[in-house]
């Protein structure tokens, strides 16, 4: 049977979502060239255990680690311990937290420098892939509506879709009913009903979908050797569609110094702008519509929202 959760519940499931949003966010600042995933591992724990929480991964069904970090070819359920990142390296991490007796589990994929452009595209189908596959979680259609939306998405760009492993239901237990397959049939599988949980996690590879278990029992890597990649969101069905409990808060906590720098840069450039470049400095009252930009022009709006200011910038791109 597959369980609902209440409100409350859905909420008490949002809080661990989110905590295991930030352990991702402080692990990807530690993603680097020369850097141990036993390291990232050992820095997960800790700070999960700093929130309050608990490690949902760490001994179920026996695994010894807090995350599952799977490099390159493998797919997932990499145990953390003595291998070096290094340039070009895709690195999976996978979380779970235990927060209050409710579970949150998410995944991303990261890149580091020096990876080939034909696995960027594959980090950036099977992210969309996941998007694509949660636009299918209302009421009323099914699993494999969903299932299906990944599958052929994915398998339009030549890429092979993981059978053997799938997402699931979420809630005090970190696999519940249903089951949610990355391929199927349209208008297969249950129907999806308000407050029903899952994680979907679309598990993609570069090349044929056939996988391996490693020696250690654990490790799932791709027979052919290629790199692969694994993205996981929690979603909660609700009256109106659905909601993404597990917003990761990983790009912005990443991009915050990269942001700073680039706003610096642009408005120190515009201290030596000339005359001729300048624009006319104009004063536009609330309900006005703002002036479009004119070419040749670095265009700054200030706009005072009386609580805080808001900066937007219109500058002409070349593009080689």
């Amino acid at each position: 049977m597959i369980p609902v959760k209440t409100r409350e519940e859905i909420e008490e499931l949002r809080i661990s979502a989110l905590k295991v949003g930030d352990t991702l966010a402080e692990v990807a600042k530690l993603i680097k060239p020369g850097v141990t995933t036993g390291h990232l591992d050992k820095i997960a724990e800790e700070y999960i255990r700093d929130m309050g929480c608990i490690p949902a991964f760490k001994g179920y069904c026996g695994y010894p680690a807090s995350l599952c970090i799977s490099v390159n070819d493998v797919v997932v359920h990499g145990i953390p311990g003595k291998l070096e990142l290094k340039e070009g390296d895709v690195v999976s991490v996978d979380c779970g937290v235990i927060c209050n007796g409710w579970v949150g589990d998410s995944a991303y994929s990261f890149a580091l420098n020096g990876v080939s452009e034909e696995v960027k595209q594959l980090l950036q189908v099977t992210k969309q892939s996941l998007y694509l596959g949660i636009e299918k979680c209302r009421i009323g259609q099914r699993i494999g509506d969903l299932s299906n939306q990944i599958q052929t998405y994915c398998e339009s760009f030549g890429y092979g879709v993981v059978r053997e492993l799938c997402g699931h239901g979420l809630g005090r237990k970190m696999h519940e009913e249903p089951s949610v397959a990355n391929y199927g049939r349209k208008g297969t599988g249950p129907k999806f009903r308000e407050g029903m949980v899952i994680a979907i996690e679309p598990m993609i590879t570069l090349g044929n979908r056939q996988i391996v278990m490693e020696n250690d029992g654990w490790g799932v890597r791709t027979r052919d050797r290629k790199p692969a990649a694994h993205y996981e969101h929690t979603i909660a069905i609700t009256k109106n569609g659905y909601e993404i409990l597990s917003l990761l808060n990983i790009i912005l906590r990443i991009m915050k110094p990269i942001t700073s720098i680039m706003v610096s840069a642009i408005l120190l450039s515009a201290m030596f702008l000339t005359s001729e470049t300048a624009c006319a400095q104009k004063t536009v009252k609330e309900g006005q519509k703002i002036t479009p930009w004119e070419e040749g022009c670095l265009d700054i709006h200030f706009i005072n929202r009386n609580t805080k200011w808001t900066i937007t910038v219109s500058i002409p791109i070349l593009v080689i």
